[in-house]
């Protein structure tokens, strides 16, 4: 089914196999942009039924096919945006660029996306979607200047791609089409597992294990044995800093910004190896291993992590709070009520500033969480991590099967590798 071409020809869109076509992108179909409907928050021009409003988000949380959206059209807003029926291929152009998806509804387009329609006969819809998010990064790398950045119809119109025969196309697009199956499922999964962790969290951290008594607090109703206590009661808050720049110039040490954690997992990723004396300004704080780490600015983003093992006695940023847990609470069991709805109220009502809003130390040291006996803090964070820990493989296995399906986009779009059609 198989083989390696081994006869190529050097065109604009690379190297390609001889008996493929070199062709821009407005030669087998029209690119057309969308349209918006101005004032674009007027409540007349919307409805909570009729064609969907795509928004970029609405693409972002689906995969591949575009299945709802969290707004609706009235029949006058339809009549000033681009409507798009079930087969056709869109792609963001504006801010989130280069992200295509096949549309399964009837929906509206604003400007902030191209509709590419009236396909060639000798296109298949599916093998475009795969070439688009090939080029998903040149894309954004074309984008012109401007406070989002954006694309036109020109610009995407003119970009060349490689088109194979039209039943190799179809060929490439099943072998991709199962690998982008198996990986919605793995999606499927990870959202019932996060939606279970949410539930967990709400109910463990409110109601505990097995009470029956509760009290009312101005956090809210909790069991009626716990106590409500501030932060800086249960953790020395940035106890340990050091210029790297003047303590240790020539040594380096791994460096934890807040780009380094994973929003709402608890995971810190790839940190930074740094010369002391390149050092940035904000490496200042010293972690240790179990340590909890709260970002402070734009707390509401849930950057929050405890420090493993392999980044004890390293650096994170001023951008961080630094909590070293006192010997009446459990690091996961405070990570856990960082991550809650009602810790993040709190940090939202206290944060100042405009573009970045943040906490400062002494706002960390007020927030108040609830505190039940260590025993239940423990099976509290034994319940809770054991769900992290299905959510941490489906998210692996995820990273795995796109690994794959990108080697396979490298090989068979570029026709390195080629698909015998009978």
């Amino acid at each position: 089914m198989f083989y390696k071409e081994t006869i190529f020809q050097y065109t604009q869109a690379g190297k390609i196999p001889k008996d493929w076509r070199c062709v821009e992108i407005n030669q087998v179909c029209e690119v057309r942009r969308g349209a918006s409907p101005r004032p674009i928050n007027d409540p007349k021009y919307f409805s909570e039924y009729g064609r969907g409003w795509v928004r970029i988000a609405d693409v972002t949380a689906s995969y591949k096919y575009l299945r709802k959206t969290s707004q609706y059209l009235s029949k006058l807003g339809e009549s000033k945006s681009v409507k798009v029926n079930p087969g056709d291929l869109i792609m963001s152009i504006c801010a989130t660029i280069g992200k295509p998806i096949i549309v399964d509804m009837e929906a509206c387009i604003h400007d902030g996306f191209v509709v590419f329609r009236n396909l060639s006969k000798e296109v298949d819809v599916e093998f475009l979607f795969y070439m688009l998010q090939k080029n998903e990064s040149k894309f954004a790398n074309m984008r012109q200047t401007g406070t989002q950045g954006n694309l036109n119809t020109y610009l995407v119109g003119k970009t060349p791609i490689p088109l194979p025969p039209f039943e190799e196309q179809r060929a490439i697009a099943k072998v991709l089409g199962v690998v982008d199956s198996v990986i919605a499922k793995t999606d499927e999964v990870i959202g019932k597992t996060e939606r279970l962790k949410k539930g967990l969290m709400q109910t463990l951290l409110t109601r505990g294990i097995g009470h029956k008594e509760f009290r009312e607090t101005e956090i809210g109703k909790i069991p009626k044995t716990w106590k409500v206590v501030k932060i800086k009661d249960i953790a020395e808050i940035n106890k340990e800093s050091v210029d790297p720049s003047k303590k240790m110039p020539d040594k380096t040490f791994l460096y934890v910004d807040i780009d380094s954690v994973e929003e709402e997992t608890g995971k810190i990723r790839n940190p930074k190896r740094i010369l002391g004396k390149e050092a940035p300004s904000r490496a200042r704080r010293v972690i240790h291993v179990s340590d909890v780490i709260m970002s402070t600015v734009r707390p509401y983003l849930r950057a929050f992590a405890i420090v493993p093992k392999e980044l004890d006695n390293q650096i994170c940023s001023t951008g961080f709070a630094v909590l070293s847990c006192k010997n009446n609470i459990i690091p996961y069991f405070l990570l856990s009520v960082l991550f809650s709805d009602k810790t993040i109220i709190q940090c939202n009502r206290m944060m100042v500033g405009g573009q970045y809003p943040a906490l400062n130390q002494s706002q960390v040291a007020e927030i108040k969480i609830p505190l039940p006996p260590l025993y239940e803090q423990q099976k509290i964070a034994d319940t809770i991590l054991a769900v992290d820990r299905k959510l941490e493989f489906e998210r692996s296995e995820k990273a795995r099967l796109e690994r794959i399906k990108q080697s396979l986009m490298d090989l068979l779009l570029t026709g390195k590798i080629r698909i015998r059609v009978d």
